[in-house]
């Protein structure tokens, strides 16, 4: 059975490593807590490899704009990023010395959400599918880019008149308006507007992609073209892996990606209702620049890392926020592996609510998915919040 695996959790004394008088925890909804951690209490901590999080720490906490704007950063948090560059940019440093910048700099707060001892994470992944940047009986399902008339909310913004819950909404003449849903999209929406950017197989393989919140679309011609986030109608999501799980009385534990794309791919008036049901629905950009090696771009405009990067609820945390996880994780061959790592939080998702629900990025192609798929599983989440 998959277990999280415990933490030596200790209070911490003064000292230039540990959370002492100097240390503020960060700010929680009601009934979550934080709890201070010695690093060197962390299960893996001298193990891990800070240097190459120090890499990714050094390229920034976020660009500006992000692609989906997160809350807030602590205002010393990208004074580190930039200590981190001058760090590196000084000459070669050693493990021990990346461990000491985020220990040092640092407090170390285990978040516990209300009324849980745990939180909780699942796994995403950058898939690949085929399509064509012209629309054919091969490829009839378009992919669409962000509207002119698409007017994402801001933290602040108010919205009369509006239900609460939109995160976007269209612009008119007489004002803000709600922004078509799935099915008013499907049924042609926003037909004779020219987004189409290009075409897929059918509605299913849309909905993973639009799920992932980045892919890879492989061409005829065999080349590859980058799919980016560029907006959403911003209706609320709903989960089908939930739904489908309630109609046919699957345990939830039992529900994984691969079983709902099966069920979705067997029948296709199945597919579209139960996918509509989802009212949520993601525009994207094109992005051919990015080399082939490098990992989608996440909501802080920044390239994800396999198994180094994660999706936090972006109303709550900012991105470059580093976070250590520990855990115990599917292999995706039939066993399991612990995870015990620091993170960074350079992404967000719309199901990612909470302050210690997080998506943990896999990697790219249909490995990494069918592994991502696997994940739901209870995780340590130990934040380190700027001193």
């Amino acid at each position: 059975m998959i277990r999280v695996v415990g933490l030596v959790l200790g209070l911490l004394v003064a000292g230039p490593s540990m959370t002492g008088a100097n240390a503020s925890p960060p700010s929680l909804p009601q009934g979550a807590r934080a709890e201070p951690v010695a690093p060197a209490s962390l299960a893996g901590w001298s193990a891990d490899d800070q240097l190459a999080v120090l890499r990714l720490f050094a390229q920034g906490c976020e660009t500006d704009p992000p692609l989906r704007q997160g809350a807030p950063p602590p205002p010393v948090l990208p004074a580190l990023c930039a200590k981190a560059a001058a760090l590196l940019a000084a000459g070669p440093v050693s493990a021990d010395s990346a461990r000491n910048f985020f220990a040092d700099n640092f407090a170390f707060w285990r978040i516990r959400p209300a009324g849980a001892e745990h939180g909780f994470m699942t796994g995403y992944f950058e898939p690949e599918f085929e399509g064509s940047l012209t629309r054919s009986d091969a490829f009839p399902t378009p992919l669409y880019g962000r509207p002119a008339d698409l007017v994402t909310k801001m933290p602040g913004d108010d919205w009369p008149g509006l239900d609460p819950a939109l995160t976007s909404a269209r612009r008119t003449a007489s004002g803000l308006e709600p922004f078509p849903d799935r099915a008013a999209i499907e049924e042609g929406a926003l037909a004779g507007q020219g987004l189409e950017i290009l075409f897929m197989r059918d509605p299913v393989d849309r909905f993973v992609l639009q799920v992932q919140g980045s892919g890879r679309i492989r061409l005829p011609d065999g080349k590859v073209t980058r799919l980016v986030y560029a907006g959403r109608n911003g209706h609320p999501y709903t989960s089908l892996g939930r739904e489908l799980s309630r109609r046919e009385n699957i345990p939830p534990e039992q529900m994984t990606m691969d079983k709902l794309i099966a069920r979705l791919k067997a029948d296709a008036g199945f597919a579209r209702d139960l996918i509509r049901l989802n009212r949520s629905f993601v525009f994207y950009a094109r992005n051919d620049d990015l080399l082939p090696e490098s990992g989608p771009i996440g909501g802080a405009g920044l390239p994800l890392t396999p198994l180094r990067s994660i999706a936090v609820d972006r109303s709550l945390w900012p991105y470059g926020m580093p976070a250590w996880i520990e855990t115990e994780i599917p292999d995706g061959k039939g066993g399991s592996e612990k995870l015990s790592r620091l993170m960074l939080a350079q992404d967000t998702g719309t199901a990612i609510v909470g302050p210690a629900r997080i998506d943990l990025f896999v990697g790219s192609g249909p490995q990494a998915g069918h592994r991502a798929g696997l994940i739901r599983h209870p995780v340590d989440f130990i934040v380190l919040w700027p001193r």
